[in-house]
């Protein structure tokens, strides 16, 4: 694992400044399987963060792509200037959008997913941290936490997280880099 221990990775993100508005953004990305959503439940009451897991936002198994603007124009331009975020929570067994999720202003925020420190996000970000793993243990992890239904999808998903973090460059923008 590269970076801090847990205790030195709180405390460094306690004293982060805000980039967007008044709000601090921490953006947890990596591929599938890697353990963001942990890191994210684990590090919220530590931080008195609220999450948003992109995957509620995410328009289906093909709308990897699409998320970094959605999470830039519906969420984080409103923070910026004090105001809620406002996005549809996607619903996946309707395959439609559904109640919007609102994102309060202030505080910190913790943006849980792929695609979370993509370049459009990244200038609204006071830290973004980067996760990964063996590619054997990410999926089935993933498969443990979605059941059967992500085996018909890994590929398909796969593919979208290579071609986005290969142009985004993701990882190398990281601040923190835990592997």
């Amino acid at each position: 694992m590269f970076g801090p221990r847990p205790d030195e990775l709180v405390n460094a993100l306690r004293g982060l400044a805000p980039a967007c508005g008044q709000t601090v953004v921490i953006a947890i990305d990596g591929p599938s399987g890697a353990g963001k959503t942990q890191l994210a439940r684990a590090l919220a009451p530590e931080l008195s963060a609220t999450i948003l897991h992109l995957d509620d936002i995410y328009q289906g198994w093909h709308g990897l792509a699409a998320a970094p603007a959605v999470v830039v124009g519906e969420v984080l331009e409103p923070i910026s200037r004090g105001s809620a975020g406002r996005t549809p929570r996607w619903e996946w067994g309707a395959d439609a959008p559904g109640a919007d999720l609102v994102v309060p202003a202030g505080g910190v925020l913790l943006l849980d997913g792929c695609g979370s420190g993509s370049r459009a996000v990244r200038p609204f970000l006071s830290h973004l941290l980067w996760l990964d793993g063996p590619e054997d243990v990410r999926r089935e992890r993933a498969f443990a936490r979605d059941g059967d239904l992500y085996r018909q999808w890994w590929d398909v998903w796969a593919a979208q997280e290579r071609e986005l973090f290969g142009a985004e460059q993701t990882r190398a923008a990281a601040d923190i880099v835990l592997a």
